[in-house]
């Protein structure tokens, strides 16, 4: 699959980023653009961050994961302690993360 030049990905790592996420994923929705993010290892404590909800309501289900084995890392149950805004099949693994870059043709890593 060759990469979309008007989708952008975002890797997000840091659980300070959430006003970044939410204004970058703002924008290029605003400008037309499609988005697809992955947030793994500390970020995933950002899942229970008042604007996480908000995020997954901007964000197509399929364009929007969390890294399962991170998130259970972090002290989270995977099984039982699935994010609001979230469902089952958006715990993710790394491999979701390789398909995200193959995908899109921008990538910012937070």
């Amino acid at each position: 699959m060759s990469a979309d030049p008007d989708r952008l990905g975002i890797f997000v790592t840091s659980p300070q980023h959430m006003k970044h996420v939410m204004g970058v994923v703002s924008a290029a929705y605003k400008a037309g653009k499609k988005v697809k993010v992955f947030f793994t290892y500390k970020a995933t404590h950002l899942t229970k961050h008042p604007d996480f909800l908000r995020l997954s309501k901007l964000c197509n289900a399929k364009d929007l994961a969390i890294c399962a084995k991170s998130y259970s890392c972090e002290g989270y149950d995977a099984e039982k302690d699935i994010p609001r805004g979230l469902a089952k099949g958006q715990m993710n693994s790394q491999e979701y993360h390789a398909e995200m870059i193959g995908e899109c043709g921008k990538y910012l890593s937070l």
